[in-house]
């Protein structure tokens, strides 16, 4: 049926249901590739099919996800000389190309570069853009749009209504994109080469996350093939984030992107074991890494006898003198132990074929080699540079106190010494009940015996977490890549918290990195996160508070209960609501709650446990909180939750955190006093 042509929305629904239809050609074409004779082998066949597959899949239509968003009518041809006449082009932009059989493009991928006014074009600055055309959708279908004549002085800017239905849209299952809403600042990061690092700093509800992201599904095209040989890589606080994330790099047609948290790079070991906050931060001191080197190097030692080496009827002897020559080349030079250690057998070869070749032989290559596999070559090896076990020297240094003293002394205290002591030391690295601190020390040591291998790009989130040991761990995986780090340092919530994203970011090996600060609030609503913000001063002094963008203010109550029912009545007036809802409580309080939650016939669910339109409430343990959000809140006991952490500071961060999940609104229950830091704008809101 065609369109009416005084309908613009009709038009606008055709060329969704064309797109479509090309989309499903665009896979069938895929799906209908025969491979049979294409490739010389079996493996060749099995590269070639995944890579088909992939691309079946990154070719998919999710039908309530929609294949355009916006659209873009230039003034002049993108490129052409204006001074010609030329007119002008029209283009939709999506979250993928699309195009029809003649091969004219249907849809416009977003990163594409004629995409980016529909992100950064203004009244103040139009780039060439006529008329910017913002989609409304309910499910896939399309059903309304707005419209920005960018070019004509006679109208006036204005708030895009359209967009802000999309921000405040509820949120039920995972995470979701952002390519309809991305804001100007947000596209500049976006957009960042992939050269260089970039640290976002962001408040809660600013999209870093987003942000973060998308650049990596940015990178991903432009810099496709570069990327598809170095890999790139997600890291997130905790498995519930990352299930929590998961969909959105595939919503975009990116498939490849690999996640894991920082205890998935460094699992070297199992960890069954747990430090108390005072060793868990002088182990994840960025001090500890001069101490595993210092106590790698202490097994090297100084020749003082020299290497006989025989073959056939002659000796050849390379002097003590000489070989300390060799040792002391390989220490100063800046490769790994084991690199080194490989390297030292060839040195001493080379030195033997030196003296070969002044008493007239003409050696090569192949007597090179053998010499350095010789009983006595490799027995100086051996002796002078001898193969170190990365968990063996960790556990050394945890077990053995005058070890320990040797290769710490002039950088840990003997207080600090005592503190990462074991008191029962294990007999062996397998009955060793390691710590995740432990683990980081682990994958140190590993890197100082062979070189970690390095990616093209790794996003880092809710970085202000990390300790530097956990920063260098995470940078080895990116020396010869870049980065992209997120967080808010008014989120940290661990005793090592990050301070400054100066030091952190030397800890990354990424010191020249540039630092963005996102403070636009997109998610939580007005009046939360004044509230929330009245922790500012006591947690992040100097931090720009985040200002919300939301028209809606969102709802926002304070309410004294006196037993656990009354907590779980008012999440049933909040499942009474559109939308997702998460209880969050201390991790002490969540048995009581799950209890009281299943007395009143409501089961929850777990963090990262996708939401459905039956199963809508979530109980969150605060200290899972971070990085989650949820339409509507409702925050048990605020002082349990400080109580819950080993100092006021990072007990008030972990407040912060919890405080700022809501979307469109959040009620706190309590029925102890509310934290002093909070008395203030508790008055103030009762008074308003």
């Amino acid at each position: 049926m065609s369109a009416s042509v005084d309908d613009p929305l009709a038009r606008e629904r055709a060329h969704l249901t064309a797109s479509r239809a090309a989309l499903r050609a665009m896979r069938e074409d895929v799906e209908s590739l025969d491979i049979s004779n294409s490739t010389a082998n079996w493996v060749d066949a099995q590269i070639l099919a995944r890579h088909i597959d992939e691309r079946i899949k990154a070719l998919a239509d999710l039908s309530h996800t929609p294949l355009f968003f916006g659209r873009l009518d230039y003034l002049h041809a993108p490129g052409a000389d204006l001074a010609e006449g030329a007119e002008g082009e029209r283009f939709y932009i999506g979250r993928r190309h699309v195009h029809d059989a003649d091969g004219d493009p249907m849809v416009i991928d977003w990163r594409a570069p004629v995409s980016q006014p529909f992100y950064r074009a203004s009244k103040k600055d139009p780039m060439d853009v006529g008329l910017r055309r913002r989609f409304g959708y309910t499910g896939g279908d399309l059903t309304a749009y707005e419209d920005e004549h960018l070019s004509d002085p006679a109208e006036a800017a204005r708030t895009s209504k359209l967009l802000q239905q999309e921000i405040e849209r509820p949120r039920v299952g995972p995470m979701r994109d952002i390519v309809a809403t991305i804001q100007p600042e947000q596209d500049e990061i976006v957009r960042s080469g992939l050269g260089g690092t970039v640290c976002v700093q962001g408040g809660p509800g600013t999209g870093k996350t987003a942000v973060g992201l998308h650049r990596v599904a940015y990178l991903l095209y432009a810099h496709r093939e570069r990327l598809a040989r170095t890999g790139t890589l997600v890291v997130g606080p905790n498995r519930s984030f990352l299930h929590y994330i998961e969909q959105v790099l595939p919503a975009l047609g990116e498939l490849a992107v690999k996640q894991a948290t920082v205890d998935d790079l460094v699992a070297h070991v199992e960890v069954r074991g747990t430090d108390d906050a005072a060793a868990a931060v002088v182990k994840g001191d960025a001090r500890m890494a001069e101490v595993l080197r210092r106590a790698l190097y202490s097994h090297v030692s100084m020749p003082t006898e020299p290497v006989v080496v025989v073959r056939g009827s002659r000796r050849w002897r390379v002097p003590a003198y000489e070989l300390q020559e060799l040792v002391r080349e390989l220490l100063e030079r800046d490769i790994r132990y084991g690199a080194a250690r490989e390297a030292l057998p060839q040195r001493i070869a080379h030195a033997v074929l030196v003296q070969m070749e002044r008493s007239g032989e003409a050696p090569d290559d192949r007597v090179q080699d053998a010499v350095a596999r010789n009983s006595a070559v490799k027995a100086a090896v051996k002796a002078l540079w001898p193969p170190v076990d990365p968990q063996k020297l960790v556990l050394r240094l945890l077990s053995d106190a005058d070890f320990l003293a040797v290769h710490a002394e002039g950088l840990l205290s003997e207080d600090e010494q005592k503190t990462i002591l074991w008191t029962r030391p294990a007999r062996s690295p397998k009955s060793a009940k390691w710590s995740a601190a432990d683990a980081v020390l682990i994958d140190e040591a590993t890197d100082l015996v062979r070189r970690t291998h390095s990616l093209g790009h790794v996003v880092l989130d809710e970085a202000q977490d990390l300790s530097p040991m956990q920063y260098r761990a995470v940078g080895r995986r990116c020396t010869t890549g870049s980065a992209t780090v997120l967080g808010d340092l008014a989120q940290g919530t661990t005793p090592w918290a990050t301070r400054d994203w100066r030091e952190a970011l030397a800890h990354l090996g990424k010191p020249d990195a540039t630092v963005e600060e996102l403070t636009a609030g997109f998610r939580v609503p007005t009046d939360v996160i004044v509230f929330a913000s009245r922790l500012l001063p006591h947690i992040a002094p100097g931090l720009t508070p985040v200002a919300s963008v939301r028209e809606n203010p969102g709802s926002f109550e304070i309410r004294r209960v006196t037993s656990a029912s009354e907590v779980v009545a008012a999440c049933v007036e909040s499942l009474g609501r559109e939308g997702s809802i998460g209880l969050i409580a201390a991790d002490a309080r969540v048995p009581a709650l799950s209890e009281a939650l299943t007395g009143a016939g409501i089961t929850p669910l777990a963090p990262g446990e996708e939401t459905t339109p039956d199963r809508r409430l979530t109980l969150v343990p605060a200290s899972l909180a971070k990085g989650l959000e949820y339409d509507y809140v409702v925050l048990d006991e605020p002082q349990a939750v400080v109580d819950g952490e080993p100092d006021e500071r990072t007990g008030l961060r972990r407040l912060y955190v919890a405080l700022t999940r809501a979307v469109s609104g959040l009620t706190v229950t309590h029925a102890a006093p509310l934290p002093p830091q909070l008395t203030q704008m508790t008055q103030m809101t009762q008074l308003t």
